[in-house]
């Protein structure tokens, strides 16, 4: 006999401390059962949870054990189960953990402007198309164009999401009043100085500034004690750098802050004076120091990993001055709900999808990024945050991008 959920919308809840607290203490353990006249997923959920809408762990766990053991149903609709079937009730504790990883099925579309790139995210967007039903449409671009882009669009903007590589490019956003608030309970899941504080923006990921330098030609002892040693003439043709580059500007942004105009007008001065090579991203300045093309470039962190991945014996390391300043930076990359958006609920979905434990693990060991949520044991080959003197800076401060683009326009640099 089959039976069919009776909900009007089927909405699964991502927060496990949305879920009651008598779901906590009704089991100790997990159990087989047999399904009976009448039973219904969200009525069993509700029987041993509290909880309606937690019957995605029933499926979730059954499904597990069925791959194991042929006894078990196999539930691939979950409206419906019939008598007799063989089904596992975990415990309220493991329905919580399996609840809390779970992305909500979802219908529409949901259209991100990605200034991240597809090599580095779309492994992860596509796993959250697949998980929650919606219909993923990505444009990838640089991350200030793709900012650009939803301003120029003004309320014809299609986008959903954008998802930057730099506070910089979001805080321009969220300062042109073009991202909507996002939940609190997300919110929460980050450190405050990894957010805004008006709540539009939220880091998903940090990483650092450094210099990349090949360690055939250099020690670290031949390296200034901050970034202003690179103005040194001795520098002149050795050096690269790529102004394009979204995670550049919002570096130079942060000089102007930290630094005031005149002294980061010098600093670029000084670099431009120095003939670097001129890159188009971070990718083949690492590549360029690793070729002995140049000694050293700005960049950051995580782009020598990839290299190092394919070749541990490539010839480079990163670099964070000594003295500490600007150089060594630590930004976030992160999210903001565009004002235009037609599917809240899928935006909302897709941030907290990058906040999972799973998404922050892909971060910390795929793209060598520093987790910004959770207790994740962080990757052997990053240097932690709290080793690295990075300056005492707010990211929601990094937000006048025009005023960064018409210096470097000014120098001759763009």
């Amino acid at each position: 006999m089959k039976h069919k959920l009776t909900f009007l919308a089927v909405i699964f809840v991502l927060i496990a401390g949305l879920l009651p607290a008598a779901m906590v203490a009704q089991e100790t353990s997990g159990q087989d059962y047999t399904v009976q006249a009448d039973d219904w997923l969200s009525k069993l959920a509700e029987k041993f949870y509290g909880d309606p809408l937690a019957y995605p762990a029933i499926v979730e766990a059954t499904n597990t054990k069925a791959a194991e053991d042929s006894s078990y149903a196999v539930i691939d609709n979950a409206d419906v189960i019939e008598v007799g079937q063989k089904l596992v009730i975990p415990t309220a504790q493991e329905a919580s953990t399996i609840m809390g990883e779970q992305v909500p099925f979802l219908s529409g579309d949901l259209t991100i402007y990605s200034g991240r790139s597809e090599s580095l995210v779309g492994p992860l967007i596509e796993q959250f198309e697949q998980e929650s039903g919606l219909n993923v449409e990505v444009r990838y671009g640089e991350t200030a164009g793709m900012a650009a882009t939803i301003l120029e669009e003004g309320s014809n903007s299609p986008a959903d999401i954008y998802y930057g590589q730099d506070a910089g490019a979001l805080g321009a956003l969220a300062k042109a009043g073009r991202l909507a608030a996002i939940p609190q309970p997300l919110l929460d899941q980050v450190e405050t100085r990894f957010r805004s504080p008006d709540g539009t923006w939220i880091g998903t990921s940090g990483r650092a500034r450094t210099v990349v330098y090949n360690t055939d030609t250099l020690t670290e002892a031949d390296l200034p004690d901050d970034i202003f040693g690179f103005c040194d003439p001795a520098w002149k043709g050795r050096l690269g750098w790529a102004p394009t580059n979204g995670s550049f500007q919002a570096f130079v942004t942060a000089l102007r802050v930290s630094e005031g105009e005149e002294r980061a007008r010098e600093w670029l001065a000084c670099i431009q004076a120095n003939e670097p090579g001129v890159y188009p991203k971070n990718t083949p300045i690492v590549e360029a120091v690793g070729n002995g093309e140049i000694d050293a470039g700005f960049v950051n962190h995580y782009y020598l990993f990839q290299f190092l991945n394919e070749n541990p014996d490539f010839p480079a390391a990163n670099y964070y001055p000594r003295a500490g300043g600007i150089g060594t930076m630590a930004n976030v990359a992160g999210a903001g709900i565009v004002d235009t958006v037609d599917n809240p609920e899928a935006a909302e979905a897709f941030i907290e999808f990058l906040l999972r434990e799973n998404s922050q693990e892909y971060f910390n060991t795929e793209t060598n990024e520093y987790p910004l949520t959770g207790a994740i044991e962080l990757n052997p080959l990053l240097t932690p945050l709290s080793e690295i003197q990075t300056p005492d800076l707010n990211l929601s401060d990094l937000d006048d991008l025009d005023g960064t683009l018409q210096m470097l326009q000014e120098l001759g640099i763009l």
